[in-house]
């Protein structure tokens, strides 16, 4: 514990040149979701990973056009199928001076697995490394125990730590500061929970001094809320920008809206593995002696319910593209040629009644509050949609830390959330892949999913090097875990930034990221 205060008195003095400046950039962003925790191996999502990679760098990253590019490591190649190796930078330090070197890529990747309560694991990025050994002070091995095409993809998640200074953190020393020191372009100078945020430039930086002295990120859940900061001028940039205030936004002369199509879907999970489930009943509130959405006939009556075209343009004003697999357009090795998933109301009465439910039966949806734009609006629609065929929908959302702890622990019958990545394979074998916790297979597959007709082909898609082969059991695996409704994608996101015109430029992010990196100051 001493070296995490020392660590931390350090960063502060080193801080204490740029506070001293007469003239400091500071960038004020309002963001729509609070990280669920500071601990860059805790919980793999989208807020926590564009948070933390202000103060923590990942060996490889993607940029905004999707591409790999170098971050910790300079360069990095497959020498053979089963082993990789990355170059790392000369002369990397953490914050408080402590060389990085490749015993701290050994020990961040050991580290993975071992983070308790993790509500999505990382332990997947480095399900197939055997062993991670230096070559040389600077170059990194790792040795797979199969082939692994994706694994400099999945690696760009993993935020590199150290092993003298971050042996045996828990993630409360993360989050109450004492280990929030990293690589990163930004210092760690305060965090209150749920509420705020504040970073300082690292003068240091390995890539150079970042743009903007400091960064203060504010957590507003409400976009209301946040448009209302940015038009105020409390804030210089809001991300989460509400489907129905972006031509807003955009006419208003003292604004700049930022728009991008996302890597993300937004999808509904139902529990098709349990014989009884919560929150299903019959109509008039009696527990169900067997759980109707293990039939596959239901789920596919409730896909048949979602009106998506109507959702895109009605809700989300357009912002978005009805969804026909669980991988966006920019996704990689997404299935091609997939046809359109229907609306089709008097066919889903139909299978509801073959399925021995003619009188249909009660269900609460799950999802949680402020996660995406217009979250809480689509589920209604969702629901209502669940209503006219004759499953009674209820509606009930959650604070997102709540969501996805009782995710989770399986407490939902069928809950909406999104998954975002650039690869469809990986998609898959977190979300739909058979759960497998001693192989990291299926972090995220909330529901317990199963079926080998999507893991036989995702398997062999993610042990095949040669590209075409691979994108050819991505395709197969896709289409059986659509075939089976083993997920009902709703759309595919269209992610929204505004930010004061005369200020600040902002590059946008597929993966969501909201990150002062992405921000340029424009004078």
């Amino acid at each position: 514990m001493r070296r995490f205060l020392l660590a931390a008195c350090c960063a502060l003095l080193a801080l204490a040149p740029a506070a001293a400046r007469a003239q400091q950039r500071t960038l004020t962003i309002a963001a729509q979701s609070a990280p669920t925790a500071l601990d860059p191996h805790f919980h793999n999502s989208n807020s926590n990973n564009a948070i933390l990679r202000h103060v923590f760098d990942p060996l490889v990253d993607f940029d905004t056009a999707g591409r790999l590019v170098p971050r910790l490591a300079e360069s990095w190649r497959a020498v053979d199928d089963l082993t990789w190796e990355f170059r790392l930078r000369e002369g990397l330090r953490f914050h408080d001076g402590t060389p990085l070197g490749p015993e701290d890529v050994a020990f961040s990747f050991a580290r993975l697995p071992q983070v308790p309560n993790s509500p999505g694991s990382f332990a997947s990025a480095v399900r197939q490394v055997t062993s991670v050994t230096a070559v040389d002070s600077r170059t990194v091995r790792v040795a797979t125990r199969e082939p692994a095409p994706f694994l400099d993809a999945q690696l760009s998640g993993v935020l590199i730590l150290s092993r003298r200074l971050h042996e045996g953190a828990t993630t409360a020393d993360f989050n109450n500061g004492r280990a929030m020191v990293g690589t990163g372009p930004y210092r760690h100078v305060s965090y209150e929970h749920g509420d705020r945020l504040e970073v300082a430039a690292d003068p240091d930086h390995w890539g150079g001094r970042p743009p903007w002295d400091r960064v203060r990120m504010r957590f507003v859940p409400n976009p209301g809320a946040r448009a209302a900061a940015l038009l105020a001028g409390d804030v210089d940039l809001i991300d989460g920008v509400a489907p129905q205030d972006v031509a807003r936004l955009s006419a208003d002369p003292r604004l700049a809206v930022f728009g991008v199509e996302s890597n993300g879907t937004a999808y509904l999970f139902p529990d098709a593995a349990r014989d009884r489930a919560p929150f299903v009943s019959d109509r008039q509130g009696r527990p169900l002696d067997r759980n109707p959405l293990r039939d596959r006939r239901v789920r596919e009556a409730l896909s048949l319910a979602v009106n998506r075209q109507g959702i895109v343009e009605r809700l989300l004003a357009g912002q978005g593209a009805p969804a026909e697999q669980f991988a966006p357009p920019r996704v990689l090795g997404r299935a091609p040629g997939m046809p359109p998933l229907p609306l089709d109301p008097a066919r889903a009465r139909r299978l509801l009644a073959e399925a021995g439910y003619p009188e249909g039966f009660r269900l609460t949806i799950h999802g949680p509050n402020g996660w995406f734009p217009g979250d809480a609006e689509v589920l209604q629609a969702i629901a209502q949609g669940f209503t006219r065929v004759g499953v009674e929908a209820a509606v009930e959302t959650l604070p997102t830390a709540t969501f996805f702890a009782r995710a989770t622990n399986r407490d939902f019958a069928l809950f909406m959330t999104t998954y975002a990545s650039n690869v469809a394979a990986i998609t898959l074998q977190q979300v739909v892949a058979t759960r497998n916790p001693a192989a990291a297979m299926g972090p995220f597959n909330r529901q317990h999913y199963s079926n080998p007709a999507v893991d036989d082909p995702l398997n062999e898609a993610l042990r095949t090097m040669d590209r075409e082969r691979r994108d050819a059991f991505t395709a197969e695996a896709m289409r059986a875990a659509i075939g089976d409704v083993a997920v009902i994608p709703v759309f595919y996101l269209k992610n929204n930034w505004a930010a004061v015109r005369s200020r600040v430029r902002y590059d946008p992010h597929p993966g969501w990221y909201t990150n002062a990196l992405l921000a340029t100051p424009v004078d």
